[in-house]
């Protein structure tokens, strides 16, 4: 039997909304109220479907901003997959593909917050090249601590993805400082096979 197809595409306004909110809040624990939604999907937002039902099977919701006024940044604020599609590199995908379109635009960093014990968003995470900067204590509703990641980008890796620069774009640094990782927590090898295993989900 041949594996489904997936395809993936982006926001396309508020006919998404319903089914993204129904989503991301079937999956993640931390309630977000509609302009949540809204603050972050009128930057954009990547979407994975499924061709024979209208509802998306995965989400991420991204925004990138001038940090400071200084550095161009990225913020993935929400990673969902459904749990009957994970263990098929869907929450790999995405991130990828917003990692993508974020350096097209000149991302000089890309930061996320995630719960301190959630393993399989650690792992993935890791594996693209973020690092753990802080710990972030009782940051969620539920009393949770979290990690902030961070994945530093150097201009060339912006230069390389981008087909046209832009005169206005923020100026980006030479060089990124390190940031320390934090591993307060042994964190499992990461495979494609594993990338949504049970609860992989940036909150």
């Amino acid at each position: 039997m041949a594996a489904p197809q997936i395809y993936y595409r982006q926001y396309s306004g508020e006919a998404d909304l319903p089914r993204i909110m129904a989503l991301v809040q079937s999956e993640l624990s931390e309630p977000y109220v509609i302009y949540t939604f809204r603050y972050f999907l009128h930057q954009w937002s990547a979407y994975a479907g499924d061709p024979a039902n209208s509802d998306p099977i995965g989400v991420i919701v991204c925004k990138q901003s001038l940090h400071r006024n200084r550095s161009n940044r990225g913020y993935i604020a929400m990673l969902s997959v459904d749990k009957n599609w994970r263990k098929r590199g869907i929450a790999s995908t995405l991130v990828r593909n917003s990692i993508d379109a974020m350096k097209e635009d000149g991302v000089e960093e890309i930061i996320l917050e995630t719960e301190f014990d959630n393993y399989a968003a650690l792992s993935l995470y890791e594996s693209l090249g973020f690092i753990r900067e802080k710990r972030l204590y009782r940051f969620y509703l539920n009393g949770k601590d979290a990690f902030r990641l961070v994945l530093a980008v150097s201009p060339s890796d912006s230069e390389d993805n981008s087909d046209n620069s832009s005169s206005d774009s923020p100026t980006r640094s030479s060089s990124y400082p390190r940031h320390p990782t934090y591993r307060a927590i042994k964190v499992i090898p990461y495979s494609d096979e594993e990338d949504d295993d049970d609860y992989v989900s940036t909150r």
